[in-house]
């Protein structure tokens, strides 16, 4: 029999591969597992403990996530963080700095959704979110 890892016992969803063509935008280490819908762009994204993306900007498009499971943080250039729990959904409307990830000490696996085909439509990746942003992060969520 096959070991369980914790990150699979966390979650029903497939956890899918090493997000290598986007490792230069996260810290930490991140697994997608893009789906194919014919007018939705949805992948999977299951972070580590402690991975987070980069600032970034979704040009043109909303950007929905979906969080199935894990605990994270979800914050907009500017405003406070808010905790990422199994069930919530975020709505990112178009041109809003702002980035996601587990926690520190919680993987956390969300769907991130955009619709496909919008002319112009981009994402614009930006500086990494430091440690000293994370943890202020925590500690505005008394975490």
């Amino acid at each position: 029999m096959d070991k369980v890892t914790a990150k699979e016992q966390m979650t029903t969803w497939a956890i899918g591969q090493a997000n290598t063509g986007y490792a230069k935008y996260f810290i930490g280490d991140s697994y997608l597992n893009p789906y194919d819908a014919s007018q939705l762009a949805i992948s999977n994204v299951t972070f580590d403990p402690s991975c987070r993306n980069n600032w970034h900007i979704h040009h043109k498009v909303e950007q929905t996530l979906v969080v199935v499971s894990g605990l994270g943080i979800y914050q907009e250039w500017g405003k406070d963080p808010v905790l990422l729990k199994p069930g919530m959904v975020v709505a990112i409307p178009p041109e809003v700095k702002h980035y996601h990830g587990a926690i520190a000490d919680s993987y956390m696996q969300h769907l991130a959704i955009t619709v496909k085909g919008i002319e112009g439509a981009s994402n614009e990746w930006l500086e990494p979110v430091d440690d000293e942003a994370y943890k202020k992060a925590h500690q505005q969520l008394g975490l």
